[in-house]
């Protein structure tokens, strides 16, 4: 195994550990939705008092893909690929992941610390990656995206732009922010070691082009399994960091930001990892692409935002106490809604379209 794949592990499993050791709340190291729906709360994007902070985890990780991407030279500001049905398939994205309560990352860190409700979710999404997958064969194509020019390619530093901001927001505590004073959004460890961690694991997570959806689609289509491998090691190494401090706790009661409802722990995940498989990257991935330039990513990076605030704003999120009405029936109409954009958006149907 390649020793750069074995270090992302690592950093990602150990790092989230240590994170929660530190004081953010218990199986919440990392997370890509959760932690962008405290940002979307301190934004005031949603009014759910307890889920407002700016992780510095997610900044990390943008300004992490950033920096090495600069370093190397592979930096490239670029889009331009359908942007409102990649919004689309974000706000879908992080509906999903907010009814189950984490992302597909969160998933893998979860059954490392115990819960095994994160194993029906992971069943659901590699179900909804390979749903995704039916619709890629058949054609489905969201364009291709061109590098920008001129004035245009100013738009690729968007991403690390708001993420300098933002985190330099969060360190002054600007009182544009919210900041919870109870609750999961008041659980975080010291900025500066959320933002190392962060930094570390998104420029590994760049360099390595880490990806659950992207890992999943290339061992199904192909055999690949080098991306899968990080996500053996990641677990691994929380797995045995959980159990040295104690927060190893077996079982599907009680677990830390988790409910029991598996049909919907499935079908939740089923939605990210369809929603995914058609954007071309798992939440985790569409952060990183956004550091590197694409503004494409950048756009399913906002949809997420709003996703979240459609969660929260209109009580589709799950909770401890399970998911509600709302959820339910959310993600029932969103798994349709993906669904219906893998169909339309086959190459087939643009030559009709043109009358070819």
């Amino acid at each position: 195994m390649n020793w750069l794949l074995i270090l992302t592990g690592i950093v990602f499993g150990l790092g989230a550990v240590i994170l929660v050791k530190f004081g953010n709340p218990g199986n919440y190291g990392f997370c890509a939705a959760c932690q962008l729906r405290d940002i979307a709360g301190a934004l005031g994007i949603h009014s759910a008092a307890t889920l407002q902070y700016v992780r510095p985890e997610i900044l990390g990780f943008v300004i992490g893909a950033f920096s090495l991407s600069q370093v190397t030279g592979e930096f490239k500001a670029r889009g331009g690929s359908n942007p409102l049905i990649r919004f689309i398939l974000g706000m879908a994205m992080m509906i999903g992941a907010l009814v189950f309560l984490g992302c597909p990352l969160r998933a893998i860190l979860r059954v490392a610390g115990g819960d095994l409700n994160g194993i029906t979710a992971l069943v659901g999404f590699v179900a909804g990656i390979g749903a995704g997958i039916m619709f890629l064969k058949r054609g489905f194509n969201l364009g291709r995206s061109h590098v920008h020019t001129e004035g245009a390619r100013y738009t690729g530093y968007l991403a690390i732009a708001a993420a300098i901001v933002l985190l330099i927001a969060v360190s002054i505590g600007a009182g544009f922010l919210n900041f919870s004073a109870k609750g999961p959004g008041s659980m975080h460890a010291p900025i500066a070691i959320s933002l190392i961690a962060g930094l570390a694991a998104g420029a590994l997570a760049w360099r390595t082009r880490m990806c659950l959806s992207g890992g999943f689609r290339d061992f199904i289509l192909v055999g690949d399994t080098s991306l899968l491998k990080i996500y053996a090691v990641m677990f691994l190494a929380a797995m045995a960091g959980n159990m040295y401090f104690g927060f190893f706790k077996l079982g599907f009661e009680n677990q830390p930001l988790a409910h029991t409802m598996h049909v919907w722990n499935f079908l939740s995940l089923f939605l990210v990892g369809l929603a995914a498989t058609l954007a071309g990257g798992c939440p985790l991935r569409q952060l990183i692409m956004s550091g590197e330039g694409s503004t494409d990513a950048m756009v399913c990076v906002l949809g997420m935002l709003a996703g979240a605030g459609i969660a929260h704003n209109l009580n589709l999120a799950g909770s401890p106490a399970g998911v509600s009405i709302n959820g339910q029936v959310a993600v029932l109409i969103s798994i349709v809604l993906v669904a219906g954009i893998g169909l339309a958006c086959r190459e087939k149907l643009a030559f009709v379209s043109k009358g070819v």
